[in-house]
């Protein structure tokens, strides 16, 4: 599958600079950031600085380093925002079903409260 990045998306002028954001981690593969319209308490985006639409194309063409830096990103903001011990959500949305908003791969670090189940069975 070919993917097609678009480098207008919100978060490729973040990580270019044109638009603020709120740094909670930053390491040379990822960017990670506070949601601006926060779900909890702590909800942080992780991105790849790289140009990846979904967690399918990113795991495809990354590189090893950039593997290795974007989960190390995910984990240290775990840690920083003092969540591992009590739990977390990580979720990555891809396309129209999985309801992804933005056409670049991201990481939402969601805790700091219980979160309820995930997805609930249809009746």
């Amino acid at each position: 599958m070919a993917y097609a990045y678009d480098d207008q998306n919100i978060f490729a002028k973040i990580l270019r600079g044109e638009i603020p954001n709120d740094t909670v981690y930053e390491n040379g593969q990822a960017l990670a950031f506070r949601d601006i319209s926060p779900a909890a308490p702590t909800h942080v985006l992780v991105i790849p600085k790289g140009p990846y639409v979904s967690m399918d194309h990113f795991t495809q063409e990354a590189s090893e380093e950039e593997l290795v830096g974007f989960m190390r990103a995910i984990g240290e903001v775990c840690r920083l925002e003092g969540i591992s011990d009590e739990g977390f959500r990580a979720i990555s949305n891809t396309g129209h079903n999985g309801v992804q908003e933005v056409p670049h791969l991201h990481v939402h670090i969601i805790g700091g409260r219980p979160l309820g189940r995930m997805l609930m069975k249809p009746a």
